[in-house]
């Protein structure tokens, strides 16, 4: 029975450094490929029930491990839709069925639809922006979307908020109630005067004049009207009145606005709701001054090149100068990234052994950063691959040797009877 077990033992041997050798070939072979991670063979000891006076050769059981935690070095390129983690986590990608997969290969390029497609041909997916900022669905891929941009149609956004930053002469002389602008006379009068460039649902550019006005100590009035209802050559009164208007109230110590209003709504003319924010307005000492001022929309514009951020916010710039937030991307991780089930087109599913996967933003928790213009490499070293593959040459002859020495002594044994 030694015999047999000598030879089984031998048999198990070149089988265990046969899988070694196919996992060296394959790391050999994909040393190159975006994303890969090295595999290698790690065996343990099959043990035989032994009596006394008889020793029952056992073998060698074999597991493949995948270092998909281990980092690769990340490659710059020149594509801002190349795509690469650096740190923890996985993109979400979706194959042709529908069914999503983790992966770390992110060279990502448009197809006809506008569709970001890896070189296996799994689509990127990620959260829209449409229906508002995205949140993460954390224990599920629902919600995740395939990412398409085109640039064959054009697109306008109306105005919905803005803000205005600035200080209000604390010296200004207060207007008398019946000259404010909100009345809409005239005779009104006003300390300042700015405008705001805002979009209507076309993308039609709407010119707001905003006229703020000190009422009394410490005392203010935002009043805003459409430009194209001014009365030619003066403005007061505009047709239609004033689109919105507020009462602010600043601290007379610190020039700061205090009180519960601090902005003015309205509605843009043939547009949506907008609200300017005017809480970092100040009333200090000096002349009017405007330090910034800003209002969302943009003009019909189409796509002039896209943008993604460390975060993996897909912003869309168009030709006029503006951008605008497409989608965000989200980062996968499980508890044990080595034990993921590896398959075909360098992607990965959870196992029993991975333990669920959490989805999540980059930069938030353990994840890490998404890099655009740059692909993560391989972290095949060619040099312990080729070592791995001397040795596993040098076992499995030595392996050889047993099976024939066995199978000698079995000749033998056979031969007795002659």
């Amino acid at each position: 029975m030694s015999l047999y077990g000598m030879m089984r033992t031998g048999v198990s041997g070149m089988n265990a450094q046969a899988n070694r050798l196919s996992a060296v070939a394959d790391n050999i072979a994909n040393s190159d490929t975006t994303g890969y991670k090295r595999s290698s063979a790690e065996f343990s000891t099959l043990v035989m029930p032994n009596t006394s006076g008889a020793y029952n050769s056992g073998g060698v059981n074999t597991t493949i491990r995948t270092s998909v935690s281990a980092q690769g070095v990340l490659q710059y390129t020149t594509s801002v839709s190349d795509l690469a983690v650096n740190g923890d986590g996985f993109f979400v990608v979706q194959n042709a069925n529908g069914t999503p997969f983790l992966t770390r290969a992110g060279s990502f390029v448009p197809d006809a639809q506008g569709r970001l497609v890896n070189a296996a041909g799994y689509q990127l997916m990620a959260y829209s922006y449409a229906n508002g900022v995205p949140a993460a669905t954390a224990n599920g891929f629902e919600g995740l979307v395939p990412v398409q941009i085109s640039d064959q149609g054009m697109t306008a956004t109306p105005s919905t908020a803005g803000y205005f930053n600035g200080n209000l002469p604390a010296g200004a002389t207060p207007v008398a109630a019946g000259s404010l602008p909100s009345g809409n006379s005239a005779t009104s009068q006003y300390t300042s005067k700015t405008s705001m460039v805002a979009y209507d649902n076309l993308g039609n550019k709407v010119l707001l004049d905003v006229y703020f006005t000190k009422t009394g100590n410490g005392t203010w009035e935002a009043a805003v009207f459409d430009q194209s209802k001014a009365t030619p050559g003066t403005g007061f009164p505009y047709a239609g009145g004033a689109l919105g208007t507020a009462d602010l109230t600043f601290d007379t110590t610190t020039g700061k606005l205090t009180g519960t209003t601090t902005g003015v709504s309205l509605t843009v003319p043939n547009g949506a709701s907008l609200n300017i924010d005017l809480s970092k307005l100040t009333q200090l000492g000096g002349s009017f001054s405007v330090t910034d001022a800003q209002v969302n929309g943009n003009a019909p514009s189409a796509i002039d090149k896209v943008q993604i951020g460390s975060d993996g916010t897909i912003y869309a710039q168009y030709k006029d100068g503006s951008s605008k937030a497409l989608y965000k991307i989200p980062l996968a991780d499980v508890q044990s990234p080595d034990q993921l089930t590896a398959l075909p087109g360098n992607v990965y599913s959870q196992s029993t052994d991975s333990g669920t996967v959490r989805i999540g933003f980059a930069n938030q928790g353990k994840l890490g950063a998404i890099v655009s213009g740059a692909l993560e490499n391989s972290n095949v070293d060619i040099a312990e691959e080729l070592t791995n593959m001397i040795a596993a040459q040098r076992s499995y002859t030595a392996n050889s040797k047993v099976f024939q020495t066995g199978s000698d002594l079995m000749d033998v044994l056979v031969n007795l009877k002659r």
